[in-house]
Protein backbone atom coordinates (compact mmCIF):
# COMPACT_ATOMS: atom_id res chain seq x y z
CA UNK A 1 0.00 0.00 0.00
CA UNK A 2 1.45 3.36 -0.75
CA UNK A 3 2.05 6.18 2.12
CA UNK A 4 -0.68 8.29 0.91
CA UNK A 5 -3.39 5.09 0.64
CA UNK A 6 -2.30 4.51 4.06
CA UNK A 7 -2.82 7.82 5.43
CA UNK A 8 -6.13 8.04 4.44
CA UNK A 9 -7.01 4.44 5.59
CA UNK A 10 -4.93 4.69 8.97
CA UNK A 11 -6.45 2.08 11.96
CA UNK A 12 -9.51 1.45 9.78
CA UNK A 13 -6.99 -0.52 7.21
CA UNK A 14 -7.82 -3.85 8.30
CA UNK A 15 -11.41 -3.11 8.01
CA UNK A 16 -10.86 -1.99 4.58
CA UNK A 17 -9.13 -4.14 3.38
CA UNK A 18 -10.41 -7.90 5.55
CA UNK A 19 -8.42 -10.83 4.97
CA UNK A 20 -10.69 -13.82 4.91
CA UNK A 21 -10.39 -17.25 6.30
CA UNK A 22 -11.27 -20.70 5.09
CA UNK A 23 -14.44 -20.86 6.30
CA UNK A 24 -15.13 -17.15 5.27
CA UNK A 25 -14.13 -18.46 1.53
CA UNK A 26 -16.15 -21.73 1.51
CA UNK A 27 -19.39 -19.70 2.83
CA UNK A 28 -19.00 -17.34 -0.49
CA UNK A 29 -17.86 -20.05 -3.28
CA UNK A 30 -21.30 -20.66 -3.90
CA UNK A 31 -21.96 -17.81 -5.06
CA UNK A 32 -19.42 -17.04 -7.21
CA UNK A 33 -17.85 -18.69 -10.32
CA UNK A 34 -13.91 -19.92 -10.69
CA UNK A 35 -11.89 -17.89 -12.89
CA UNK A 36 -7.88 -17.38 -13.41
CA UNK A 37 -5.17 -14.49 -14.81
CA UNK A 38 -2.08 -14.54 -15.96
CA UNK A 39 0.58 -12.30 -15.26
CA UNK A 40 -0.30 -8.91 -16.28
CA UNK A 41 -3.36 -9.20 -17.47
CA UNK A 42 -5.30 -5.96 -17.08
CA UNK A 43 -8.52 -8.06 -14.53
CA UNK A 44 -10.36 -4.03 -14.39
CA UNK A 45 -9.79 -0.65 -16.02
CA UNK A 46 -11.33 2.53 -14.83
CA UNK A 47 -14.33 3.32 -16.70
CA UNK A 48 -15.38 -0.18 -17.71
CA UNK A 49 -17.68 -2.35 -15.67
CA UNK A 50 -15.89 -5.20 -13.24
CA UNK A 51 -16.81 -8.70 -13.31
CA UNK A 52 -17.67 -8.45 -9.92
CA UNK A 53 -16.27 -9.42 -6.50
CA UNK A 54 -13.10 -11.14 -7.39
CA UNK A 55 -11.94 -13.31 -4.25
CA UNK A 56 -8.41 -14.11 -4.51
CA UNK A 57 -7.44 -17.69 -3.90
CA UNK A 58 -3.30 -17.43 -5.44
CA UNK A 59 -1.30 -14.91 -6.45
CA UNK A 60 -1.59 -10.96 -6.08
CA UNK A 61 -3.43 -8.42 -7.78
CA UNK A 62 -2.70 -4.62 -7.78
CA UNK A 63 -5.14 -2.05 -7.43
CA UNK A 64 -4.14 1.05 -8.94
CA UNK A 65 -5.51 4.71 -9.52
CA UNK A 66 -4.51 7.25 -12.31
CA UNK A 67 -2.96 10.35 -11.60
CA UNK A 68 -2.28 12.67 -14.57
CA UNK A 69 0.93 11.36 -16.22
CA UNK A 70 1.05 8.88 -13.01
CA UNK A 71 -0.35 5.89 -11.96
CA UNK A 72 -0.26 5.10 -7.98
CA UNK A 73 -0.79 1.73 -6.18
CA UNK A 74 -3.38 1.71 -3.87
CA UNK A 75 -2.98 -1.51 -2.69
CA UNK A 76 -2.22 -5.54 -2.76
CA UNK A 77 -4.58 -8.22 -2.93
CA UNK A 78 -3.00 -11.54 -2.28
CA UNK A 79 -4.42 -14.46 -0.78
CA UNK A 80 -8.26 -14.18 1.50
CA UNK A 81 -8.41 -10.87 -0.24
CA UNK A 82 -11.23 -9.40 -2.65
CA UNK A 83 -11.02 -6.86 -5.58
CA UNK A 84 -14.38 -4.69 -5.59
CA UNK A 85 -15.71 -1.33 -3.90
CA UNK A 86 -19.37 -0.08 -3.78
CA UNK A 87 -19.29 0.13 -7.40
CA UNK A 88 -19.16 -3.78 -7.54
CA UNK A 89 -22.61 -3.79 -5.76
CA UNK A 90 -25.00 -2.22 -8.51
CA UNK A 91 -22.79 -2.97 -11.92
CA UNK A 92 -21.24 0.63 -12.25
CA UNK A 93 -17.61 0.87 -14.18
CA UNK A 94 -15.06 1.31 -11.82
CA UNK A 95 -13.02 3.57 -10.12
CA UNK A 96 -9.92 1.90 -10.09
CA UNK A 97 -7.60 -0.15 -12.35
CA UNK A 98 -6.93 -3.91 -11.45
CA UNK A 99 -4.07 -5.89 -12.80
CA UNK A 100 -2.40 -9.50 -12.14
CA UNK A 101 1.07 -8.64 -10.54
CA UNK A 102 1.63 -12.75 -10.68
CA UNK A 103 -0.98 -15.43 -12.04
CA UNK A 104 -4.27 -15.62 -9.80
CA UNK A 105 -6.26 -18.12 -8.90
CA UNK A 106 -9.95 -16.64 -8.16
CA UNK A 107 -13.81 -16.87 -8.16
CA UNK A 108 -16.17 -14.17 -9.23
CA UNK A 109 -19.33 -13.29 -7.53
CA UNK A 110 -21.46 -11.17 -9.86
CA UNK A 111 -23.28 -7.91 -8.54
CA UNK A 112 -26.27 -9.38 -8.06
CA UNK A 113 -24.82 -12.39 -6.54
CA UNK A 114 -23.27 -10.23 -4.51
CA UNK A 115 -26.02 -9.03 -2.73
CA UNK A 116 -27.47 -12.44 -2.08
CA UNK A 117 -24.41 -12.78 -0.28
CA UNK A 118 -25.02 -9.57 1.83
CA UNK A 119 -28.33 -11.31 2.29
CA UNK A 120 -27.89 -14.85 2.79
CA UNK A 121 -24.46 -14.93 4.94
CA UNK A 122 -25.57 -11.56 7.38
CA UNK A 123 -22.19 -11.83 9.40
CA UNK A 124 -19.97 -12.07 6.66
CA UNK A 125 -22.08 -9.47 4.64
CA UNK A 126 -21.94 -6.73 6.98
CA UNK A 127 -17.93 -7.14 6.75
CA UNK A 128 -17.58 -6.88 2.92
CA UNK A 129 -20.21 -4.00 3.00
CA UNK A 130 -18.09 -2.22 5.66
CA UNK A 131 -15.16 -2.81 3.28
CA UNK A 132 -17.00 -1.74 0.38
CA UNK A 133 -17.70 1.80 1.83
CA UNK A 134 -14.83 2.50 3.50
CA UNK A 135 -13.20 1.57 0.49
CA UNK A 136 -15.01 4.28 -1.32
CA UNK A 137 -14.81 6.77 1.55
CA UNK A 138 -10.19 6.27 0.76
CA UNK A 139 -11.28 7.20 -2.89
CA UNK A 140 -13.48 10.12 -2.35
CA UNK A 141 -10.67 10.93 0.63
CA UNK A 142 -7.48 10.80 -1.90
CA UNK A 143 -9.43 12.89 -4.99
CA UNK A 144 -7.13 11.16 -7.60
CA UNK A 145 -9.97 8.82 -9.08
CA UNK A 146 -13.11 9.33 -11.66
CA UNK A 147 -13.88 12.28 -13.56
CA UNK A 148 -11.36 15.34 -13.91
CA UNK A 149 -13.10 19.25 -13.78
CA UNK A 150 -10.96 21.46 -15.93
CA UNK A 151 -12.06 25.43 -15.72
CA UNK A 152 -11.84 28.54 -13.50
CA UNK A 153 -12.21 28.11 -10.09
CA UNK A 154 -15.59 29.77 -8.80
CA UNK A 155 -17.34 29.07 -12.51
CA UNK A 156 -21.05 28.77 -11.88
CA UNK A 157 -20.77 25.44 -14.18
CA UNK A 158 -17.50 24.28 -11.94
CA UNK A 159 -19.31 24.30 -9.01
CA UNK A 160 -22.74 23.43 -10.56
CA UNK A 161 -20.79 20.08 -12.10
CA UNK A 162 -18.00 19.66 -8.69
CA UNK A 163 -21.27 20.02 -6.59
CA UNK A 164 -23.31 17.06 -8.22
CA UNK A 165 -20.45 14.84 -8.21
CA UNK A 166 -19.61 15.03 -4.67
CA UNK A 167 -23.37 15.02 -3.31
CA UNK A 168 -23.89 11.52 -5.88
CA UNK A 169 -20.52 10.62 -3.75
CA UNK A 170 -18.66 10.16 -7.01
CA UNK A 171 -15.06 10.62 -6.08
CA UNK A 172 -13.39 13.45 -8.61
CA UNK A 173 -10.91 16.28 -9.40
CA UNK A 174 -11.00 19.92 -10.01
CA UNK A 175 -8.11 21.86 -11.92
CA UNK A 176 -7.69 25.30 -12.43
CA UNK A 177 -7.73 26.36 -16.02
CA UNK A 178 -5.84 29.67 -15.35
CA UNK A 179 -3.12 28.24 -13.20
CA UNK A 180 -2.89 24.47 -12.57
CA UNK A 181 -0.02 23.18 -15.22
CA UNK A 182 -1.96 19.98 -15.87
CA UNK A 183 -5.29 21.94 -16.72
CA UNK A 184 -2.88 23.59 -19.15
CA UNK A 185 -1.58 21.02 -20.56
CA UNK A 186 -4.68 19.07 -20.97
CA UNK A 187 -6.82 22.19 -22.28
CA UNK A 188 -3.59 22.52 -24.86
CA UNK A 189 -3.83 18.76 -25.71
CA UNK A 190 -7.47 18.22 -26.38
CA UNK A 191 -7.59 21.91 -28.36
CA UNK A 192 -10.14 22.91 -26.12
CA UNK A 193 -11.42 26.50 -26.78
CA UNK A 194 -11.15 28.59 -23.34
CA UNK A 195 -15.47 29.94 -23.97
CA UNK A 196 -15.84 26.11 -24.03
CA UNK A 197 -14.58 25.68 -20.44
CA UNK A 198 -15.26 23.97 -18.38
CA UNK A 199 -14.85 20.21 -20.01
CA UNK A 200 -14.79 17.10 -17.77
CA UNK A 201 -12.32 14.26 -18.60
CA UNK A 202 -14.21 11.01 -17.96
CA UNK A 203 -12.39 8.06 -16.80
CA UNK A 204 -12.74 5.96 -19.82
CA UNK A 205 -11.35 8.70 -21.99
CA UNK A 206 -14.56 11.15 -23.01
CA UNK A 207 -13.65 14.82 -23.14
CA UNK A 208 -17.36 16.18 -22.47
CA UNK A 209 -17.73 20.46 -23.04
CA UNK A 210 -19.55 21.46 -19.91
CA UNK A 211 -21.69 18.86 -19.87
CA UNK A 212 -25.27 18.85 -17.90
CA UNK A 213 -25.56 16.70 -14.72
CA UNK A 214 -27.58 13.54 -17.18
CA UNK A 215 -24.77 13.53 -19.64
CA UNK A 216 -22.18 13.45 -17.32
CA UNK A 217 -24.26 10.81 -15.28
CA UNK A 218 -24.39 8.58 -18.04
CA UNK A 219 -20.62 9.24 -19.34
CA UNK A 220 -19.56 7.67 -16.09
CA UNK A 221 -22.13 5.35 -15.64
CA UNK A 222 -24.77 6.30 -12.98
CA UNK A 223 -26.98 6.89 -15.44
CA UNK A 224 -28.24 3.51 -17.05
CA UNK A 225 -30.58 2.99 -19.63
CA UNK A 226 -33.96 2.23 -18.46
CA UNK A 227 -35.27 -1.68 -19.25
CA UNK A 228 -38.70 -0.91 -20.84
CA UNK A 229 -39.83 -4.44 -20.60
CA UNK A 230 -39.38 -4.53 -16.73
CA UNK A 231 -42.14 -3.97 -14.79
CA UNK A 232 -41.34 -2.94 -11.13
CA UNK A 233 -44.12 -3.23 -8.41
CA UNK A 234 -43.36 0.33 -7.16
CA UNK A 235 -41.88 3.58 -8.96
CA UNK A 236 -40.47 5.58 -6.29
CA UNK A 237 -40.14 9.70 -7.43
CA UNK A 238 -37.62 11.72 -5.17
CA UNK A 239 -34.29 9.66 -3.60
CA UNK A 240 -34.98 12.07 -0.38
CA UNK A 241 -34.90 10.78 3.18
CA UNK A 242 -39.09 9.28 2.34
CA UNK A 243 -38.01 7.81 -1.07
CA UNK A 244 -34.96 6.17 0.21
CA UNK A 245 -36.73 4.69 3.45
CA UNK A 246 -39.36 3.73 1.33
CA UNK A 247 -36.84 1.72 -1.53
CA UNK A 248 -35.17 0.12 1.37
CA UNK A 249 -38.42 -1.37 3.45
CA UNK A 250 -40.02 -2.17 0.03
CA UNK A 251 -36.82 -4.09 -1.52
CA UNK A 252 -36.02 -5.89 1.46
CA UNK A 253 -39.81 -6.96 1.75
CA UNK A 254 -39.60 -8.45 -1.64
CA UNK A 255 -40.70 -5.45 -3.74
CA UNK A 256 -39.04 -4.41 -7.21
CA UNK A 257 -38.17 -1.19 -7.03
CA UNK A 258 -36.77 1.73 -8.98
CA UNK A 259 -35.94 5.10 -7.42
CA UNK A 260 -35.90 8.70 -9.85
CA UNK A 261 -34.56 12.21 -8.68
CA UNK A 262 -33.90 15.02 -11.17
CA UNK A 263 -30.80 15.58 -8.95
CA UNK A 264 -28.49 13.33 -6.78
CA UNK A 265 -29.60 11.33 -3.64
CA UNK A 266 -30.46 12.66 -0.44
CA UNK A 267 -32.77 15.80 -0.93
CA UNK A 268 -32.38 19.06 1.35
CA UNK A 269 -31.41 16.25 4.19
CA UNK A 270 -28.62 15.75 2.35
CA UNK A 271 -27.44 19.12 2.09
CA UNK A 272 -27.44 19.30 5.55
CA UNK A 273 -23.43 20.35 7.47
CA UNK A 274 -24.88 18.28 10.57
CA UNK A 275 -27.91 16.58 11.94
CA UNK A 276 -27.65 16.25 15.60
CA UNK A 277 -31.39 15.58 16.37
CA UNK A 278 -31.90 12.10 14.79
CA UNK A 279 -32.71 9.11 16.46
CA UNK A 280 -29.56 7.45 17.27
CA UNK A 281 -26.81 9.78 16.61
CA UNK A 282 -26.22 11.12 19.87
CA UNK A 283 -23.03 13.09 17.99
CA UNK A 284 -24.73 14.31 15.35
CA UNK A 285 -24.11 13.02 11.20
CA UNK A 286 -23.77 15.42 8.37
CA UNK A 287 -26.84 14.84 6.37
CA UNK A 288 -24.81 13.41 3.44
CA UNK A 289 -23.41 10.94 5.39
CA UNK A 290 -26.82 9.41 6.98
CA UNK A 291 -28.03 10.08 3.29
CA UNK A 292 -25.34 8.33 1.36
CA UNK A 293 -25.42 4.96 4.34
CA UNK A 294 -29.22 4.76 3.16
CA UNK A 295 -28.65 5.16 -0.20
CA UNK A 296 -25.75 2.03 -0.04
CA UNK A 297 -28.40 0.15 1.84
CA UNK A 298 -31.20 0.59 -1.01
CA UNK A 299 -28.25 -0.80 -3.39
CA UNK A 300 -27.94 -3.72 -1.56
CA UNK A 301 -31.23 -4.50 -1.53
CA UNK A 302 -31.13 -4.42 -5.24
CA UNK A 303 -32.86 -1.25 -5.85
CA UNK A 304 -32.97 0.03 -9.20
CA UNK A 305 -31.33 3.49 -9.26
CA UNK A 306 -31.85 5.93 -11.95
CA UNK A 307 -30.50 9.60 -10.78
CA UNK A 308 -30.80 11.88 -12.47
CA UNK A 309 -33.39 11.58 -14.73
CA UNK A 310 -36.73 13.25 -13.68
CA UNK A 311 -40.35 11.99 -13.95
CA UNK A 312 -42.10 14.23 -16.51
CA UNK A 313 -45.84 12.54 -16.70
CA UNK A 314 -47.84 10.26 -14.80
CA UNK A 315 -50.79 8.59 -16.64
CA UNK A 316 -52.39 4.74 -16.58
CA UNK A 317 -51.05 1.82 -18.68
CA UNK A 318 -53.63 0.71 -20.88
CA UNK A 319 -51.99 -2.91 -22.08
CA UNK A 320 -52.40 -6.26 -20.38
CA UNK A 321 -49.00 -6.65 -19.21
CA UNK A 322 -49.87 -6.05 -15.58
CA UNK A 323 -48.49 -2.63 -15.33
CA UNK A 324 -50.95 -0.28 -14.10
CA UNK A 325 -48.89 2.99 -14.55
CA UNK A 326 -46.35 4.84 -16.68
CA UNK A 327 -43.85 7.02 -15.58
CA UNK A 328 -42.53 9.17 -18.54
CA UNK A 329 -39.03 9.74 -18.13
CA UNK A 330 -36.17 12.07 -19.90
CA UNK A 331 -34.97 10.81 -23.48
CA UNK A 332 -37.97 9.30 -23.83
CA UNK A 333 -37.86 6.35 -21.65
CA UNK A 334 -40.37 4.98 -19.79
CA UNK A 335 -40.79 3.36 -16.35
CA UNK A 336 -43.69 0.61 -15.91
CA UNK A 337 -44.83 -0.10 -12.47
CA UNK A 338 -47.96 -1.48 -10.68
CA UNK A 339 -47.76 1.48 -7.94
CA UNK A 340 -45.94 4.83 -7.54
CA UNK A 341 -44.73 6.89 -4.44
CA UNK A 342 -44.16 10.41 -4.78
CA UNK A 343 -41.62 11.63 -2.52
CA UNK A 344 -40.22 14.31 -4.77
CA UNK A 345 -40.15 16.63 -1.90
CA UNK A 346 -39.31 20.30 -2.34
CA UNK A 347 -37.71 23.15 -3.86
CA UNK A 348 -35.93 25.93 -2.64
CA UNK A 349 -37.42 29.07 -2.76
CA UNK A 350 -35.81 31.89 -3.95
CA UNK A 351 -35.53 35.53 -2.20
CA UNK A 352 -37.67 38.30 -4.15
CA UNK A 353 -34.74 40.33 -5.16
CA UNK A 354 -34.84 42.02 -8.72
CA UNK A 355 -31.43 40.70 -9.84
CA UNK A 356 -31.00 37.75 -8.06
CA UNK A 357 -30.97 35.30 -10.78
CA UNK A 358 -27.21 36.82 -12.11
CA UNK A 359 -25.97 35.41 -9.06
CA UNK A 360 -26.86 32.31 -8.82
CA UNK A 361 -24.18 29.40 -8.93
CA UNK A 362 -21.17 31.56 -8.25
CA UNK A 363 -22.32 33.86 -5.06
CA UNK A 364 -25.79 33.11 -4.18
CA UNK A 365 -25.79 29.42 -2.61
CA UNK A 366 -28.87 27.37 -1.02
CA UNK A 367 -26.82 24.50 0.99
CA UNK A 368 -23.52 24.80 2.68
CA UNK A 369 -20.76 21.99 1.77
CA UNK A 370 -17.40 21.70 1.88
CA UNK A 371 -17.35 23.55 -1.22
CA UNK A 372 -19.33 26.28 -0.35
CA UNK A 373 -16.89 26.80 2.88
CA UNK A 374 -13.85 26.95 1.12
CA UNK A 375 -15.39 29.46 -1.20
CA UNK A 376 -16.33 31.89 1.74
CA UNK A 377 -13.02 31.18 3.84
CA UNK A 378 -11.72 34.21 5.86
CA UNK A 379 -15.01 36.33 4.53
CA UNK A 380 -17.57 38.11 5.48
CA UNK A 381 -21.08 36.01 4.47
CA UNK A 382 -24.49 36.64 4.30
CA UNK A 383 -27.31 34.01 5.42
CA UNK A 384 -30.93 34.19 5.33
CA UNK A 385 -33.73 32.53 7.21
CA UNK A 386 -34.49 31.19 10.42
CA UNK A 387 -35.49 27.62 10.22
CA UNK A 388 -33.05 24.43 11.36
CA UNK A 389 -31.40 24.08 8.07
CA UNK A 390 -30.35 28.10 8.58
CA UNK A 391 -29.25 27.25 11.84
CA UNK A 392 -26.89 24.14 11.11
CA UNK A 393 -25.57 26.23 7.74
CA UNK A 394 -25.01 29.09 10.21
CA UNK A 395 -22.76 27.41 12.47
CA UNK A 396 -21.28 25.37 10.24
CA UNK A 397 -20.48 28.45 7.91
CA UNK A 398 -18.97 29.93 11.10
CA UNK A 399 -16.24 27.58 11.20
CA UNK A 400 -15.49 28.87 7.62
CA UNK A 401 -15.75 32.44 7.36
CA UNK A 402 -14.45 35.59 8.92
CA UNK A 403 -18.17 36.35 9.84
CA UNK A 404 -22.21 35.51 9.14
CA UNK A 405 -24.53 37.59 9.40
CA UNK A 406 -27.60 36.07 9.99
CA UNK A 407 -30.81 37.75 8.71
CA UNK A 408 -34.61 36.57 9.84
CA UNK A 409 -37.60 38.04 9.10
CA UNK A 410 -39.41 37.51 12.61
CA UNK A 411 -38.78 39.08 15.84
CA UNK A 412 -36.55 35.88 16.95
CA UNK A 413 -35.22 32.68 15.85
CA UNK A 414 -37.07 31.15 18.86
CA UNK A 415 -40.42 30.41 16.86
CA UNK A 416 -38.97 28.52 13.87
CA UNK A 417 -35.68 26.78 15.15
CA UNK A 418 -34.55 23.78 17.83
CA UNK A 419 -33.53 25.65 20.91
CA UNK A 420 -30.15 23.60 20.93
CA UNK A 421 -29.56 25.48 17.68
CA UNK A 422 -30.37 28.65 19.04
CA UNK A 423 -27.96 28.29 21.58
CA UNK A 424 -24.79 27.11 19.57
CA UNK A 425 -25.36 30.40 17.53
CA UNK A 426 -25.50 32.32 20.47
CA UNK A 427 -22.19 30.94 21.52
CA UNK A 428 -20.65 31.69 18.07
CA UNK A 429 -18.68 34.87 18.73
CA UNK A 430 -18.44 35.33 15.13
CA UNK A 431 -22.08 35.16 14.05
CA UNK A 432 -24.27 38.34 14.40
CA UNK A 433 -27.87 37.51 14.34
CA UNK A 434 -30.15 40.58 12.74
CA UNK A 435 -33.67 40.07 13.22
CA UNK A 436 -36.52 41.86 11.72
CA UNK A 437 -34.73 42.51 8.83
CA UNK A 438 -34.69 41.57 5.21
CA UNK A 439 -32.32 41.79 1.46
CA UNK A 440 -33.02 44.63 0.03
CA UNK A 441 -29.84 44.86 -2.93
CA UNK A 442 -27.51 42.52 -4.68
CA UNK A 443 -24.53 44.28 -6.53
CA UNK A 444 -21.96 43.15 -8.36
CA UNK A 445 -20.25 42.52 -11.84
CA UNK A 446 -20.10 39.58 -14.05
CA UNK A 447 -22.04 37.20 -12.13
CA UNK A 448 -19.83 37.87 -8.70
CA UNK A 449 -21.54 39.59 -6.03
CA UNK A 450 -19.85 42.29 -4.18
CA UNK A 451 -22.28 43.91 -1.73
CA UNK A 452 -25.19 43.52 -0.11
CA UNK A 453 -27.75 45.78 1.45
CA UNK A 454 -30.45 45.05 3.90
CA UNK A 455 -32.74 47.11 5.55
CA UNK A 456 -34.31 46.65 9.20
CA UNK A 457 -38.50 46.72 8.62
CA UNK A 458 -38.96 48.35 12.34
CA UNK A 459 -36.29 51.27 12.57
CA UNK A 460 -36.19 51.65 8.68
CA UNK A 461 -32.24 51.73 8.61
CA UNK A 462 -30.42 50.73 5.78
CA UNK A 463 -26.65 48.59 6.07
CA UNK A 464 -24.55 48.11 2.98
CA UNK A 465 -21.74 45.72 3.38
CA UNK A 466 -19.05 44.02 1.46
CA UNK A 467 -20.06 40.15 0.80
CA UNK A 468 -19.44 38.03 -1.73
CA UNK A 469 -21.20 34.82 -0.75
CA UNK A 470 -25.41 35.09 0.22
CA UNK A 471 -26.84 32.03 1.80
CA UNK A 472 -30.92 31.32 1.47
CA UNK A 473 -32.39 29.15 3.51
CA UNK A 474 -36.06 30.81 3.29
CA UNK A 475 -37.77 27.49 3.42
CA UNK A 476 -39.58 25.19 0.10
CA UNK A 477 -42.16 24.81 -2.26
CA UNK A 478 -43.66 21.60 -3.05
CA UNK A 479 -41.99 20.20 -5.90
CA UNK A 480 -45.30 18.87 -7.48
CA UNK A 481 -45.44 20.97 -10.78
CA UNK A 482 -44.58 18.03 -13.03
CA UNK A 483 -48.29 16.68 -11.88
CA UNK A 484 -50.33 19.14 -13.67
CA UNK A 485 -51.46 16.72 -15.84
CA UNK A 486 -51.67 14.07 -13.78
CA UNK A 487 -55.32 14.06 -12.20
CA UNK A 488 -53.29 13.81 -8.52
CA UNK A 489 -55.21 16.39 -6.68
CA UNK A 490 -53.30 19.27 -4.84
CA UNK A 491 -54.46 21.67 -2.51
CA UNK A 492 -53.86 25.60 -2.59
CA UNK A 493 -50.29 25.47 -1.99
CA UNK A 494 -49.43 22.47 -4.38
CA UNK A 495 -48.82 20.12 -2.03
CA UNK A 496 -50.43 16.51 -2.57
CA UNK A 497 -53.46 15.55 -1.00
CA UNK A 498 -53.97 12.14 0.70
CA UNK A 499 -55.97 10.49 3.43
CA UNK A 500 -58.60 12.12 4.57
CA UNK A 501 -57.91 15.59 2.88
CA UNK A 502 -59.87 13.09 0.40
CA UNK A 503 -62.40 11.01 2.14
CA UNK A 504 -62.88 8.32 5.01
CA UNK A 505 -61.80 6.09 1.84
CA UNK A 506 -58.66 6.82 1.57
CA UNK A 507 -55.94 5.65 3.24
CA UNK A 508 -53.37 8.03 5.36
CA UNK A 509 -50.88 8.45 2.68
CA UNK A 510 -52.87 7.19 -0.79
CA UNK A 511 -53.42 9.82 -3.11
CA UNK A 512 -56.67 10.74 -5.32
CA UNK A 513 -55.95 7.82 -7.86
CA UNK A 514 -55.52 4.06 -6.45
CA UNK A 515 -52.12 2.91 -6.39
CA UNK A 516 -50.37 6.54 -6.07
CA UNK A 517 -48.76 7.07 -2.74
CA UNK A 518 -47.53 10.56 -1.08
CA UNK A 519 -44.72 10.91 1.05
CA UNK A 520 -42.49 13.44 3.18
CA UNK A 521 -42.31 17.26 2.83
CA UNK A 522 -44.57 17.00 -0.78
CA UNK A 523 -47.30 15.56 0.75
CA UNK A 524 -50.31 18.00 2.89
CA UNK A 525 -49.98 17.55 6.59
CA UNK A 526 -46.58 15.93 6.55
CA UNK A 527 -43.84 17.10 9.39
CA UNK A 528 -41.00 18.36 7.66
CA UNK A 529 -38.82 16.41 9.71
CA UNK A 530 -35.89 13.90 8.29
CA UNK A 531 -37.10 11.34 11.16
CA UNK A 532 -40.75 11.97 10.00
CA UNK A 533 -40.15 11.75 6.16
CA UNK A 534 -38.36 8.40 7.00
CA UNK A 535 -41.10 7.02 9.09
CA UNK A 536 -43.29 7.55 5.89
CA UNK A 537 -40.93 5.57 4.17
CA UNK A 538 -41.33 2.87 6.06
CA UNK A 539 -45.00 3.27 6.44
CA UNK A 540 -46.04 3.48 2.88
CA UNK A 541 -44.49 0.24 2.18
CA UNK A 542 -47.33 -1.12 4.30
CA UNK A 543 -49.92 0.54 2.28
CA UNK A 544 -48.69 -0.06 -1.54
CA UNK A 545 -48.57 -4.31 -0.04
CA UNK A 546 -52.21 -3.75 1.01
CA UNK A 547 -52.55 -2.17 -2.72
CA UNK A 548 -50.84 -4.91 -4.68
CA UNK A 549 -52.50 -7.79 -2.71
CA UNK A 550 -56.28 -6.22 -3.82
CA UNK A 551 -54.56 -5.88 -7.31
CA UNK A 552 -54.87 -9.44 -7.10
CA UNK A 553 -50.98 -10.81 -8.80
CA UNK A 554 -47.99 -11.54 -6.53
CA UNK A 555 -45.52 -9.10 -6.76
CA UNK A 556 -43.04 -8.85 -9.88
CA UNK A 557 -39.33 -10.02 -9.59
CA UNK A 558 -36.69 -8.45 -11.86
CA UNK A 559 -34.59 -9.71 -14.89
CA UNK A 560 -31.46 -11.72 -13.04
Amino acid sequence: MSQSSTAIFGARRDQAFPTLSEADIDHMRRFGEASAYAAGEHIIRAGDVAPGLIVVLSGKVDITQDGLGRRETIVSHGPGSFVGELAQLSARPSLVNAEAAEPVEAFVIPSRRVRDLMVQEANLGERIMRALILRRVGLLESATSGPIIIGPLGNADVLRLQGFLARSGQPHRVLDSGGDPCAITLVERFDVDPHHLPVVLCPNGRLLMNPGEKDLARCIGLLRPIDADTLYDVAIVGAGPAGLAAAVYAASEGLSTIVLDCRAFGGQAGASSRIENYLGFPTGITGMALMARAYNQAQKFGVEMVIPDEAKLLSAATDNSGARYLLDVGDGETVRTRSVVIASGARYRRLDVANLSRFEGTSVHYWASPIEGRLCAGQEVALVGAGNSAGQAAVYLASHARKVALLARGGSLDASMSRYLVERIKAQPNIEVLTETEIEELEGEEGNLATVRWRNRVSGEATTRPISHLFLFIGADPNTDWLAQCNVALDAKGFIRTGSELGAEHGLMETSRGGVFAIGDVRCGSVKRVAAAVGEGAQVVAAVHAYLARDGAPPSRLKA
